[in-house]
């Protein structure tokens, strides 16, 4: 009980370090990663939309609330700023 040091191993760090670099770096660029994100956000838009022009059938045929509309049109309206969001981000990524 005399040390409780823990034991250093300095070779593990470099190892751990250099493989680092190579690894997450190389595959995943800031480009890479706002091209991701704005092919998700594009899919989301559609099914939102499709959510919306679904709702708005169902409000003139009577069998839903009106008030379906006001929330379909907020989840587009947030869907189609952030979609516009991504794809400004990724035009600036590519200069």
């Amino acid at each position: 009980m005399g040390n409780t040091k823990p034991s250093r191993r300095p070779y593990a760090a470099k190892w751990i370090a250099s493989t680092a670099q190579t690894i997450h770096n190389s595959t995943m660029t800031l480009k890479n990663a706002a091209t991701l994100a704005l092919i998700g956000m594009l899919l989301l838009t559609v099914l939102l939309a499709l959510d919306f022009f679904n709702s708005l059938m169902g409000v003139t045929r009577g069998l839903i609330p009106t008030m379906a509309i006001l929330r379909s049109l907020i989840y587009l309206f947030a869907s189609l700023t952030v979609t516009m969001f991504f794809y400004v981000f990724n035009r600036a990524q590519s200069r």
